[in-house]
């Protein structure tokens, strides 16, 4: 048979070259060649007969979306936990943590005076928008300095990402991350600090998985932690965004014409009625440019420029073009530009740039109105149904040298005007040709009424006639004439040929002639286009940007292709065929060849001219990815075998979607096409097609996927109207075949239309035009056959629960139906329905690759009103033409499923086949045909020209009571065989009240494939809700393939009195395989697969019943001989024990032995050892100890994972480098080594002393195990032999994202089902001990009541969704179980989300009444009712009757007193004898020497046990509980036991449906009450905080920095002083007295601080209990790491003190003081990650040198000065012994500091200050002016008497 096309000529010389139709000859010979055998694996299923290009979706299932999504709000909830912030930049700052989502503000507390505030505030922000307007949010975390009430406080840093960015993160959250602040007045600044916290995004039913709330002990390293997606680096620049809006066309009117012909009649000018301008939005900010007073065509060539940092954490930049009004502006368009599709972060990438190009808007419709409905469109939500206007921007990025002078240092968005761009920048003009034709319109919706319909199509403002082009008032455009010259060029180049003329005036038709409706059943009409088939053509003029498209298509095709092809890999590993990994094989060889053509094809326009910068780059990484797409597909497919394709499948999943991001254009070029359905010119509904499909190349892979096809299009309503029920109903079907090119090569046009048709031109001059209609006179009749089958888990219609369905299939204008069934939501219609004289029109090839669409419609019949439309599908029916024979392998055709939709939800599948025949073309002969068909004889029609074609015949109806029904022909249906099927009838619960009335008296009636068994009726529900009888089995004929099972229905009925019969409620099982029992092979000798069901569930006691094989249940099957196998269980070494819930990889122990090495490492060389004394443990010891080892768990964890992806990405290296693989273990090693520096470097643990193996043991805590989520989904849902069927009732919920079916349960069946086919083999029922009447559910317990005591344990609860105003919640717990409730109301935990309950309950309850316990958390309220926060139930009867013995989780040790006593009534020993009893198994046989044998298992164990008193004691029960732990090696019976344990649940509130609101942890333990009583409950109160008293001597400072000037002198001085706290009481600072005018820096205090303080030693925090404020009703309990902070300060008199350095002190781990002040300086601060630690909590006292430090003005730190301090932890009691005083006072008083005389204060002895200010600074100066002055003085009485004494000489010589 061939495989090719069978095409006609005139095609083969234009498709010569069709790269992947494969003759099957070629193919098999190539298959040969690769695998030695046939592989005919690039075949599609779903077209086994065409294997050609087009892919588009000849799928047998298209996927048709018939309601918009985007657009519709959803509920999103954000929640954010700010933790602290390091490194703030600014000296003593009081800083507040503001966070903004969106427009809402929320404040942290304010923390005093601390440059690393501690906060944990956690904050909740709700939202129901849509999810783009969701993702465009910015989350803005910022640091204010001092802000109170009356001033808003300085900013220090921010920190901005938006909402998008987070959702995309794995589990949509970061955690524990450090948010970079920077300054956005100033660029030139670095980093302000840093902000740790947590963000998630939680959409409605996303689950997040939060890592668990342990103590955070890790030192964060912030470097390797910092809040950035995968990818970016941390050092991120500041960059300037200019966005370029240049011009725009095509804009419709806004305003209404009434004013403006006002005004024409005053002023007599014609104005445009739009004043528009642009503004842009990114990353929080907004741009405008200015208004263009009324211009249709506005030019603004403005730019806007952003600053921001580069890679931005927003993804997306709007540009919107708005009107400007008085009262308010509106949005005329909206455009996105994703920073993502125009830029790329590769080594060979680009910055983001684009255009400039011209940006297409669409919106809503064009005519102008007041209130516009679908303004929402014109905002961007949702899809636009109409074209606005056209943009031309660009858009460019530089990155700034922040260093440079001339830098302007603030962000603000800045608008400047830029150079206008010609004409010629973004392309040729070029003229277009669109032509379209309408084969059928069908499924037009009756509601429009019977008003002539029309369809019109457009592109841009072509072809719109009603609210199209609003033509400018400038009178003559440039551009017009630019179009007209133009044509007037082509006129000259086309005078020779006589098309000319008529091409002149090719005027525009674009739309169809009004037509009448007819009508084709209830819901819908067709359009009679019988053989006349109404054309439209548009002329338009566009930039020739086709490269673009074509680009685009070629990788659209390949994706397309990729798709088909994982869809049947899909296909064929769901219905289980064989040979998935041919197929996926197949699929990847086409993607490389696929790949490669397309960079063949590329490699010709790399240097075409004209192109923007984007266009280059962007071709340039297409290439590179699709390259190296191609090649990793080649080797992938190497690596493709059976045991591979799951995971290789989805690395093809991840290609198509790289594939289809490339492929996605971000500069447009011609404007999408959009179909109107008009009628009573008025626009009902339409059709938006990508340009880019329908454009036409010469070449093959670039023409748009629909061009020149004849497609099915539906048409939607516009906007909001497509919401909900009113969007589910098609509106319209349309055939049509459309074509888009440049006019100049538009003579293929037609060449797609089937042939035997003649054109009618409008007008009668010549034949150059196109057709306004086409009158076809060859018609292709066909018979179509629906074989509808059966459907399942359609939607519930009717106040019951069910709905009476039938199914309408419409195909081309005919429609059929089935008959109705009632009451049933899984109808089996065994119904063949046969379409008579069908015409197709379609070319023969196209129609067998693309077959026309069926629609199926279901609907409820109901006995009054109109049928309710309950889901819809569509499928592609199997062709066969005339010419072929039917027959094998394509026909018979086979039953498939197809998925029905009800808007966006599914709503059950349909399993049919459809198959469409050609008939021949005799009329006469097909009239006596048809008779002989009737007449039951195989026809022999012979047939001229179309050859012998005999339509198989169709067999009458055969079941007389069904009329004239045909049934399904045997060929297609399946193929029945006996089963019978158990049903175990154990219960109803929690039924609700029907019409009022309870239900008192039930019975459940169970039916599959028309046959059923009823349970035994149930007298008294309220007294005891279960059945009498507990096993009925019925027997039944189903199909041999297990996927065609139909459902099983569960119906749950009341009997009331007088026989009447009320439905309660009902449940479908859609799935029977779960059930299926299949006898244990007696051949293998691995016991494990003993009987068992499907998936794992138990049903005989001999099935393997190992939970659904969750990777958490370390359930291993040990595949070897029978025999005796010893496993040794010596006590461990004595590292800490890791009971580990996840079993690591083998090759993982080195990592962890490292890991062990890094936990006994204490920070710091110094290896003090404390022996844990057991006194000191408790319960939380215990908790905290299993904590760290699931965290370490997840971690290494993690780090397998990793290693596996290095290890798999090594092989493909390898591969492709052809390797050996002997090589790659070397390889391999040195890659583990790469990877070990890795994750060494990312722990950053500090490693210090070498010999740390040589460390004492650390001492062993005996461990539980923490879940990190609920018990059940641990376990299967505890579901191993006792299943829970919810029973719903009433109308399924109209919310299209899931219709929330809970508020319809009305109950639950609890019971079992197993099948299997009959006769069974013998030797099950000749077991031992055998009950017939339970047939295959033996040794199941017995349904009585039985009193149980439930002690339920909630230890804490965290991230509670704050109830209050504050933000916060006062939680208690509330427990309910049937009629009692416990409230903990008193015991309110105030202003907590993450309180520590710690408290035990107990309950006494009575199976089966109660048995849902609701652990349920409130918040109280001192005024009003208490609110709750969250709830969470729990089904304790299936925990209590679950194999795996989840009544009391069982220890890892067994102590008898202690923190670890054994807490079940039941010893070991006897649990495991009773298990032994039940399971028929023989043992225990406890033996010398520590062995006990049990199953031809041998364990060994400890054999002695202290009591307390510390004597040993002889004791099995260490054996018995060793062979417990390991339960699940025992044969046959064996199953993970429930261990000691700690589960997390997540609250839930109905008001928010399917968003978490916290979580708890808590455990349940049950004990029957016929048996021993248990111990007291476990005490797990929260651990008191221990009081301490810290003690801080300051003694002396140093070379602290000279601040003040002297006042007489000018010299520098300080007066010090120094100032201590415990962070988070900074109330109770204390202050050393003042050293006065230090002139070296130096200070002497000898002053003593006294801080007491709670704290809690597990969790290393400092609890607090303070009121918030005045207005607080009760103290608030904040806990908060241990910090020590010491501050220096000036004193000043009568300004401020001026601080002048600080150092904080983490308590747990601080460097060690330096011995001398000499040796101490910065690196004591800056290294601290690599310095050693200490603990003052271990080291009680620590005496030495510390630094303090400030920032300066350019943020470096600098040293301040030193202190010598002395820390002196001690406890309450001792403080009590030996008080101290504060200061230097009694008791124990420090003596007074030697101050030097300098130190006193100058008012005080103003001699002594002058003395010491100027004799000492001046002397020199003061004894050198003394003598100056004798000397002068001398020279003055010399001068004053020389004159005397020389008169006195002369006179008296």
């Amino acid at each position: 048979m061939k495989l090719g096309k069978a095409k006609s000529s005139k095609d083969d010389h234009k498709r010569g070259d069709e790269p992947a139709i494969l003759e099957m000859e070629d193919l098999d010979k190539k298959a040969m060649r690769l695998a030695g055998m046939l592989e005919p694996d690039t075949i599609s299923l779903a077209s086994v007969t065409a294997v050609t290009t087009n892919v588009s979706n000849k799928r047998s299932k298209p996927d048709i979306k018939m309601e918009p999504s985007s657009g519709r709000p959803v509920d999103y909830q954000i929640s954010i936990t700010v933790i602290e912030a390091r490194q703030l930049i600014g000296l003593n700052m009081d800083p507040v943590v503001c966070v903004e989502v969106g427009d809402d503000k929320k404040y942290t507390s304010m923390k005093e005076s601390t440059n690393c505030p501690y906060y944990n505030e956690y904050f909740v922000f709700d939202f129901h928008v849509p999810p783009d307007v969701m993702f465009d949010k910015i989350i803005k975390l910022s640091v204010i300095h001092s802000k109170n009430l009356l001033r808003s406080g300085t900013l220090v840093g921010t920190f901005k990402m938006d909402v998008g960015t987070v959702y995309s993160q794995p589990e949509h959250q970061f955690y524990h991350k450090w948010a970079i602040l920077s300054d956005p007045d100033d660029i030139t600044a670095g980093c302000k600090g840093y902000v740790k916290c947590d963000i998630a995004v939680v959409g409605k039913g996303d689950n997040i998985k939060t890592p668990h709330k342990a103590n955070e002990t890790d030192e964060d390293d912030i470097e390797g932690n910092l809040l950035l997606p995968e990818g970016i680096p941390a050092e991120r620049q500041w960059a300037r965004f200019y966005v370029k809006i240049h011009r725009a066309e095509g804009l419709p009117k806004m305003n209404t014409s009434i004013m403006a012909n006002v005004k024409k009649a005053f002023i007599g000018e014609n104005r445009d009625l739009v004043d528009p301008y642009v503004q842009v939005q990114f990353s929080g900010q907004k741009g405008k440019t200015s208004v263009q007073k009324s211009s249709y065509e506005p030019i603004w060539n403005e730019q806007v420029i952003f600053t921001e940092l580069f890679p931005p954490l927003c993804k997306r930049i709007k540009v919107q073009i708005r009107d400007s009004d008085k009262v308010n502006d509106v949005a005329i368009g909206t455009h996105f530009i994703d920073l993502r599709k125009i830029s790329n972060d590769g080594d060979k990438g680009f910055l983001p740039t684009l255009g400039p190009a011209w940006v297409n808007m669409y919106g809503s419709t064009r005519q102008y109105t007041l209130m516009d409905e679908h303004q929402d469109l014109n905002d961007g939500l949702g899809e636009g149904v109409s074209f606005r206007a056209r943009l031309l921007i660009s858009v460019a990025v530089e990155i700034l040298d922040t260093t440079s002078p001339e830098i302007i240092c603030s962000t603000d968005v800045q608008v400047e005007p830029v150079s206008n761009i010609s004409e010629s920048a973004t392309g040729k003009m070029e003229e277009f040709f669109l032509f379209g034709s309408f084969l059928e319109a069908t499924m037009i919706d009756r509601k429009i009424g019977d008003k002539p319909i029309s369809f019109e199509i457009t592109i841009g403002n072509y072809g719109n006639h009603i609210d199209g082009v609003s033509k400018s008032s400038s009178v003559k455009k440039k551009k017009k004439e630019g179009e007209n010259q133009e044509e007037e060029n082509e006129l000259i180049q086309n005078s020779s040929e006589d098309e000319a003329d008529e091409d002149a005036d090719l005027t525009s038709v674009s739309s169809t002639p009004p037509m009448k409706p007819f009508i084709t059943d209830r819901n819908y009409f067709h359009l009679p286009y019988f053989e006349k088939k109404p054309c439209v053509y548009i002329k338009s003029w566009w930039q020739d940007q086709r490269r673009r498209l074509y680009n685009s298509n070629m990788m659209d095709k390949i994706a397309d292709k990729l798709e088909e092809g994982l869809n049947d890999v899909q296909e064929v590993i769901k219905t289980e065929k064989a040979f998935p990994e041919r197929r996926l094989r197949g699929v990847l060889e086409e993607l490389s060849i696929g790949c490669s053509r397309y960079v063949t094809l590329a490699n010709k326009d790399v240097n075409l001219a004209g192109r923007t910068k984007l266009d280059r780059e962007r071709l340039k990484s297409c290439m590179r990815e699709m390259d190296s797409m191609g090649q990793q597909a080649k080797q992938i497919r190497t690596q493709v075998k059976k045991n591979t394709v799951k995971e290789k499948l989805k690395l093809a999943q991840n290609f198509l979607q790289r594939i289809r991001f490339l492929a996605d254009e971000p500069q447009h070029s011609i404007p999408d096409v959009f179909i109107w359905m008009m009628s009573n010119n008025k626009r009902i509904a339409y059709a938006r097609i990508p340009s880019k499909d329908i454009l036409y190349s010469v070449v093959d892979e670039e023409t748009g996927k629909d061009c020149g096809k004849v497609k099915a299009v539906f048409l939607k309503l516009p906007g909001k109207k497509g919401f909900g029920p009113a969007g589910w109903t098609v509106q319209a079907k349309l055939e049509l075949y459309l074509w888009l090119g440049l006019n100049k090569s538009r003579k293929d046009f037609l060449h797609g239309l089937p042939n035997g048709f003649e054109e009618i031109r409008a007008t009668k001059m010549g034949h150059g035009l196109p057709p306004v209609t086409l009158v076809y006179d060859m018609k292709q009749v066909f018979q179509l056959r629906a074989h509808m089958y059966q459907a399942r888990s359609l939607f519930a219609a009717d106040s019951s629960g069910l709905s009476d369905p039938f199914a309408r299939v419409f195909f081309s204008s005919q429609s059929q139906v089935t008959e109705v069934l009632n009451e049933t939501l899984c109808p089996t219609w065994d119904q063949l329905l046969v379409f008579d004289d069908v015409e197709l029109f379609g070319e023969a090839t196209e129609l067998r690759d693309d077959p026309p669409i069926i629609v199926v419609e279901f609907y409820d019949q109901d006995t009054v009103g109109k049928a309710e439309f309950i889901g819809r599908t569509f499928a592609k029916p199997t062709i066969k033409m005339r010419d072929e024979p039917y027959g094998p392998p394509r026909f018979p055709p086979q039953l498939e499923y197809y998925q029905i939709y009800r808007g966006n939800s599914i709503a059950g599948e349909l399993l049919a086949a459809f198959e469409l025949l050609q008939i021949p073309f005799d009329a006469e002969e097909i009239r006596r045909a048809l008779i002989a068909v009737h007449d039951f004889a195989v026809p022999q029609i012979k047939v001229g020209q179309g050859g012998r074609a005999d339509l198989p015949p169709l067999e009458g109806p055969t079941d007389s009571e069904r009329g004239p029904i045909l049934p399904v022909p045997l060929g297609i249906r399946p193929v029945l065989s006996r089963y019978r099927i158990e049903v175990l009838f154990w219960g109803l619960r929690d039924l609700k009240r029907i019409n009022l009335a309870q239900v008192d008296r039930p019975r459940v009636d169970i039916e599959c494939a028309g046959r059923g068994v009823q349970s035994a009726l149930i007298q008294n529900y309220k007294k005891n809700p279960n059945f009498s009888t507990l096993v009925k089995w019925f027997e039944v004929d189903l199909p041999e393939n297990e996927l065609l099972h139909p459902p099983l229905n569960i119906r749950v009925v009341d009997c009331r009195a007088f026989g009447r019969y009320i439905l309660v409620g009902s449940h479908a099982v859609s799935t029977l395989r779960h059930y299926i029992y299949s006898p244990p092979d007696k051949s293998c000798n691995n016991w494990a697969t003993a009987a068992k069901l499907m998936n794992g569930y138990m049903v005989l006691t001999n099935g393997c019943s190992q939970a659904r094989s969750s990777p958490s249940l370390s359930s291993r099957t040990f595949s070897r001989p029978a025999g005796d196998v010893s496993v040794s269980l010596e006590a461990e070494p004595p590292i800490r024990k890791m009971d580990t819930v996840v079993k690591l990889d083998a090759n993982e122990d080195e990592s962890d032995k490292e890991k062990k090495k890094k936990k006994k490492k204490k920070k710091g060389g110094v290896e003090e050892e404390e022996e844990t004394d057991e006194r000191v443990l408790d319960w939380w010891s215990k908790y905290f100890a299993s904590i760290e080892t699931l965290k370490e768990n997840l971690r290494s964890q993690e780090a397998a994972q990793a290693e596996a992806e290095e290890r798999e990405d090594l092989e493909i290296a390898a591969e492709a480098a052809d390797i050996r693989p002997d090589d790659l273990h070397l390889k391999g090693s040195k890659m583990k080594e790469r990877f070990k520096e890795k994750k060494s470097s990312k722990q950053k643990r500090s490693q210090a002393a070498d010999g740390s193996e040589k460390r004492p043991p650390k001492a062993r805590v005996d461990e539980l195990v923490v879940y990190n989520r609920e018990l059940e989904s641990e376990y299967g849902n505890f579901e191993d032999w006792l299943h829970t069927f919810n029973l719903y009732r009433g109308k399924a919920g109209d919310d299209d994202e899931h219709a929330l079916d809970d508020d319809r349960i009305v109950g639950r069946f609890k019971g079992s089902l197993c099948m299997y086919k009959v006769p069974l083999s013998q030797e099950i029922t000749r077991e031992a001990g055998y009950d017939p009447n339970m047939g295959m559910f033996q040794s199941i317990p017995h349904n009585d009541p039985i009193h149980v005591l439930v002690r339920v344990y909630v230890v804490r609860a965290t991230d509670l969704h704050p109830a209050d105003i504050n933000g916060k919640a006062d939680p208690y717990v509330v427990i309910k179980l049937g009629k009692s409730e416990v409230k903990d109301k008193e015991n309110y935990i105030s202003k907590q989300l993450n309180p520590v309950f710690g408290k035990s309950f107990d309950i006494e309850a009575t199976f089966p009444m109660e048995s849902m316990l609701t652990v349920s958390v409130y918040d109280w309220d001192l005024v009003g009712t208490d609110d709750l926060i969250g709830e969470t139930k729990i089904d304790l009867e299936n925990r209590f009757y679950s194999k795996f013995r989840a009544t009391c989780g069982i220890a890892s040790n067994y102590s008898m007193h202690g923190y670890n006593i054994w807490r079940d009534p039941m010893k070991p020993s006897q649990i495991l004898a009773k298990l032994c009893k039940e399971g028929k198994i023989d043992g225990p046989h406890y033996g010398p020497g520590g062995k006990v044998k049990v199953a031809n298992r041998i364990f060994t164990g400890p054999t002695e046990i202290e009591d307390e008193n510390g004597l040993k004691k002889q004791t099995e029960e260490h054996l018995a509980l060793s062979v417990l732990n390991h339960w699940e090696e025992i044969p046959r019976v064996g199953c993970k036991l429930v261990p000691e344990h700690v589960e997390t649940r997540p609250l839930l509130n109905l008001d928010k449906p399917g968003i978490e609101q916290g979580r708890l942890e808590m455990w349940v333990d049950m004990f029957p009450m016929d048996m021993p009583a248990p111990g007291p409950a476990i005490d797990i109160s929260p651990r008191k905080p221990k009081s301490f008293e810290l003690r801080v001597i300051i003694w002396n400072t140093d070379d602290v920095i000279l601040e003040d000037d002297a006042f007489l002198t000018g010299e520098k001085m300080s007066d010090i002083y120094v100032r201590g706290w415990l962070k988070g009481q900074q109330e109770d600072k204390q202050d050393t007295d003042v050293h006065y005018h230090s002139l070296t820096g130096e200070g002497n205090f000898n002053w003593r601080f006294v801080f007491p303080f709670d704290y809690l030693v597990a969790e290393e925090k400092i609890v607090i209990s303070k009121k918030e404020s005045m207005f607080s009703w009760d103290e608030t309990e904040y806990k908060i790491p241990p910090r020590l902070t010491m501050q220096v300060w000036d004193a000043d008199h009568f300004s401020a003190d001026d601080f002048l350095g600080a150092i904080e002190l983490d308590l747990n781990r601080f460097p060690r003081g330096a011995k001398t002040a000499k040796q101490c300086n910065l690196d004591m601060i800056r290294n601290e990650q690599e310095l050693p630690t200490i603990s003052i909590f271990k080291q009680k006292r620590v005496k030495g040198w510390w630094p303090f430090v400030a920032r300066d003005e350019n943020d470096e730190m600098e040293l301040t000065g030193k202190v010598e301090a002395e820390l002196h932890l001690v406890t309450a009691e001792e403080a009590e012994k030996s008080p101290v005083g504060l200061g230097r006072n009694e008791p124990d008083p420090l003596e007074k500091p030697n101050r030097p005389d300098t130190s006193l204060m100058w008012f005080l002895g103003p001699l002594k200050s002058l003395r010491y200010f100027i004799w000492h600074n001046y002397r020199w100066l003061i004894l050198k002016a003394l003598g100056l002055i004798l000397l002068l003085l001398m020279l003055g009485l010399f001068l004053y008497s020389i004159p005397g004494y020389l008169v006195k000489k002369i006179l008296g010589a």
